[in-house]
């Protein structure tokens, strides 16, 4: 049985007063939900005060990237190491990182295999662009994607996979349910030829892109999609906590 997971990424969002006051706001309502993993992905200048904040609770802390260097001259580069011992997960591969910072399929790798080496737990990112959904490319982009994401890495105990269709992301236009489950049912499918089945079943993967509280039924409730990765939604308690309250009743129930 997976167990289903909400991860929040709030992206270049929120001071550290700010993410210390929304914590706040939603700390005691999400560690009364069980059966979901709740993580929370803040800046990397809020993890130390976000991680102070939850210690006690159900709440996971994240991280929303990282160099894959464990230490050196990278000015400006936050490294594995450092966040080994703030946080348990790391989004690696946004298509915002891949867009506007240059970052490919060979730099993913490095960052996927660093983390898994330093017990970091990599939610990676996955999705096609609109032009290649219009194409019919969609299966092909994702295939590739995940080969080079996790080319030579054996070893892959607690990678999550997030698809993320890029025309998704912050659009207001979310895929549709079937949509969503058909590909990440393909996703898992391309697991268990990487892997085994066995891999490719206990692997979670989330749904990512425009997930809010007034869609997130549609895709809880397919049998492939294992939770969302949540942009803009979760930057605001009464939504996120909606998320997740929906996640955990429709997945206890299925």
């Amino acid at each position: 049985m997976r167990v289903p997971m909400i991860a929040g990424n709030w992206k270049m969002n929120t001071t550290v007063t700010e993410a210390v006051e929304l914590v706040k706001e939603m700390r005691q309502g999400l560690d009364e939900i069980a059966n979901v993993d709740k993580v929370i992905c803040p800046p990397f200048i809020s993890l130390a005060a976000v991680k102070e904040l939850i210690k006690g609770t159900s709440i996971k802390l994240g991280a929303q990237n990282l160099y894959f260097e464990e230490k050196g001259a990278y000015t400006g580069e936050i490294s594995p190491l450092m966040l080994a011992d703030l946080c348990e997960f790391v989004i690696i591969g946004h298509s915002e990182r891949r867009q506007y910072f240059g970052e490919n399929g060979e730099i993913v790798n490095k960052k996927v295999w660093v983390a898994l080496r330093v017990k970091l737990k990599p939610i990676l990112c996955i999705g096609e662009s609109f032009e290649e959904n219009e194409a019919g490319r969609t299966e092909a982009v994702v295939t590739e994607q995940l080969r080079s994401s996790l080319a030579g890495i054996g070893f892959v105990d607690g990678l999550i996979i997030a698809y993320e269709p890029i025309w998704a992301i912050g659009t207001g236009k979310a895929a549709t349910g079937r949509q969503a489950n058909e590909t990440i049912g393909f996703i898992r499918q391309n697991i268990a030829k990487l892997y085994n089945k066995a891999i490719a079943q206990e692997m979670r993967i989330l749904y990512g892109g425009s997930v809010t509280a007034e869609n997130t039924a549609k895709f809880i409730n397919q049998p492939e999609i294992d939770g969302a990765l949540v942009g803009g939604a979760s930057l605001k308690a009464n939504q996120f906590l909606s998320i997740v309250k929906q996640t955990s009743k429709i997945k206890s129930h299925s």
